[in-house]
């Protein structure tokens, strides 16, 4: 491998425009593609958050900006923050059952295993079995109706019921939300347990084994100690119930009937659960191309994957192995440098151009968060924001452009642009929100454009390599990413924001909702969640016009800490209790506005 070299509203139409539309803008393939292969390399092991292979992305992407001529702000090309990049076991992990007054322990990783958002600590009593551990009133099915489950211990299967019939209203094969782990484990604590134990598979699809620590993903802490336990362990604790467990599995497969009991009070348990949550400080990457105003356009990508594969592989046999990220995302932030060189040869433009590759997007959206709630550069001078995601697996011309209808006019500038040959451009005015960096800036009331060529069969796996980037394609896009670029940094009218209704949920990147818990199932509410949570609680990046949050006064930077009555202390708390509820429900919610406690009635409604 040779060695790595410096990376060598207004708009209403034309007659409002400050200068002549350019001519289709020409970018040079194979130097986007060597930044996409040093960025891709083996050497860089996928790029995770807090990896120190990271932080060699960071100085080479601030090498090359400084190379652009781009400046520092306020004397760094870097903007540092803190995340919670995972958890790490500790030594004191224990999992003990008691049958008539003699105890039995469990071998740590053999016959148990905490999952990594486990709550830290321990907990013992009385032990309640609760089928599959699943409230799902869509589906008219709940294992935990009649059954008291405060400060005890429960147990369940994992996954779902009837996962092998089509038919089932589960959806068979295809599993709902209401099996993933951290699903289980905040219902499991709604419903006032004080521990959770899952159990491996014992007739599923599954092999049986546990779960590796690293892979479970879910909240940053679920609240209470949540651990796997071998299968052939909790046929013996229903054993010494009466219970066959076996036979509980086929009988809920069969009718779809919870099976849920208390086990005697002879019989207890105790867990500990032992897990350090490593924090870490990253950087996002800025340079500043001033221009002759105060005024600037934000263009950005993320440069963070998946490093090992960890929680969010989708290839969960190949975890360990190097998840390159070749078109995510260093497809993206190989266009942000090929913008910075290209706009560091231009003449001085009329406004600033603030040039940003951020940290943390594959844990959700952290860098980008972070920056518009700690910005460099007033907010409120950002004239407009265009992010890249994935921008280089172009297949047959075709490319999606979100936003379009978040800056007024926005449609008429990318109609007026040149458009590459061959180009196919599917316009959504309403992907202002989505799973991408650009969400963030939306929260801040900033008009966005997101560009993105699809996913495909190597997403979020070690396959995702530079050989497969359609480099000419990418090349093309930037020349029509630079016009847009040229136009909103020149003296041409500002863009007025217009606030649109956020899209579908999208399964990019994160793959968490970006609508607060209104997605899939259940009722809307109409928060936007801001992705770096507080300690406790979800606070609102923004709260949508017209839905019943807006209307019962919420407001952007609330933080909700109860609804309906329940404690609320992360986003996937919220998201299970809304998914409890229905249109026409009337819920008390209580928000943290500055040092006040508020208190409102939010009326739901049916989802849109």
């Amino acid at each position: 491998m040779t060695k790595f070299k410096l990376f060598a509203g207004a708009l209403a139409g034309a007659a409002l425009w400050a200068a002549e539309m350019p001519k289709e803008l020409k970018f040079d393939a194979e130097h986007y593609l060597n930044y996409v292969k040093v960025l891709a390399s083996e050497k860089m092991r996928g790029r995770g958050t807090g990896s120190k292979e990271l932080e060699v992305a960071a100085e080479l992407i601030a090498k090359e900006f400084k190379a652009a001529g781009l400046k520092p702000v306020n004397g760094s090309y870097f903007q540092k923050f803190p995340v919670t990049t995972h958890a790490k076991l500790g030594g004191a992990n224990r999992l003990t059952m008691q049958f008539d007054g003699k105890k039995e322990t469990l071998e740590f990783d053999k016959e148990y295993i905490p999952l990594n958002f486990t709550g830290a600590g321990e907990a013992s009593g009385e032990v309640v079995f609760v089928g599959y551990g699943i409230t799902a009133p869509e589906y008219n099915y709940d294992d935990y109706a009649g059954i008291d489950v405060k400060d005890k211990i429960v147990v369940f299967f994992r996954r779902e019921p009837q996962e092998t019939d089509d038919k089932s209203p589960f959806a068979g094969r295809v599993y709902t939300r209401h099996a993933q782990f951290d699903a289980k484990a905040t219902n499991a604590k709604l419903h006032g347990a004080k521990a959770a134990i899952v159990l491996s598979d014992i007739l599923g699809s599954g092999s049986g084994d546990l779960e590796k620590f690293a892979r479970s993903a879910g909240p940053a802490n679920a609240g209470i100690p949540f651990l796997m336990m071998k299968a052939e362990a909790g046929e013996k604790l229903l054993e010494k119930a009466g219970k066959n467990l076996r036979d509980i599995y086929r009988d809920i497969d069969k009718d779809l009937k919870p099976r849920s009991f208390a086990l005697p009070a002879t019989i207890q348990v105790t867990v500990k659960a032992d897990v350090e949550r490593v924090v870490k400080t990253v950087r996002n990457v800025v340079g500043y191309l001033p221009g002759e105003s105060d005024e600037h356009v934000v263009v950005g990508a993320h440069y963070d994957h998946l490093g090992m594969g960890e929680q969010f592989s989708m290839a969960p046999n190949m975890i360990g192995k190097p998840h390159l990220g070749a078109d995510d995302n260093a497809s993206g932030s190989a266009g942000v440098m090929e913008l910075a060189r290209w706009m560091g040869s231009q003449p001085k433009p009329k406004r600033g151009v603030l040039f940003m590759t951020f940290a943390g997007e594959e844990l959700g959206l952290l860098g980008s968060s972070y920056y518009v709630n700690h910005p460099l550069l007033p907010i409120e001078k950002a004239v407009a924001m265009i992010n890249m995601d994935m921008i280089g697996r172009i297949k047959d011309g075709r490319i999606f452009i979100g936003g379009s209808g978040t800056g007024a006019n926005f449609n008429d500038l990318l109609k007026q642009l040149p458009q590459p040959e061959g180009f196919k451009f599917d316009m959504s005015e309403t992907a202002g929100y989505g799973s991408s960096d650009h969400t963030s800036f939306t929260t801040k009331q900033v008009p966005v454009l997101f560009f993105f060529s699809g996913l495909h069969g190597d997403y979020h796996k070690p396959s995702d390599t530079w050989e497969k980037i359609n480099s000419q394609s990418a090349a093309q896009l930037l020349g029509y990413i630079g016009g847009a670029l040229q136009n909103l940094s020149s003296d041409s009218p500002r863009p007025q924001y217009v606030r649109v209704l956020p899209p579908a949920p999208s399964s990019h990147a994160t793959g968490t909702s970006s609508s607060g818990g209104s997605s899939g199932y259940g009722p809307a509410f109409g928060s936007i969640p801001d992705f770096a949570e507080p300690p406790t609680g979800v606070r609102f990046a923004d709260v949508r016009e017209g839905t019943p949050a807006a209307k019962a006064g919420l407001k952007a930077g609330d933080i909700m800490i109860s609804f309906d009555g329940k404690k609320v202390q992360n986003l996937m708390d919220f998201t299970v209790l809304l998914r409890q509820k229905k249109p026409g429900d009337n819920v008390e919610v209580k928000v943290l506005r500055g040092g006040e406690t508020l208190t409102v009635r939010v009326l739901l409604t049916a989802r849109k």
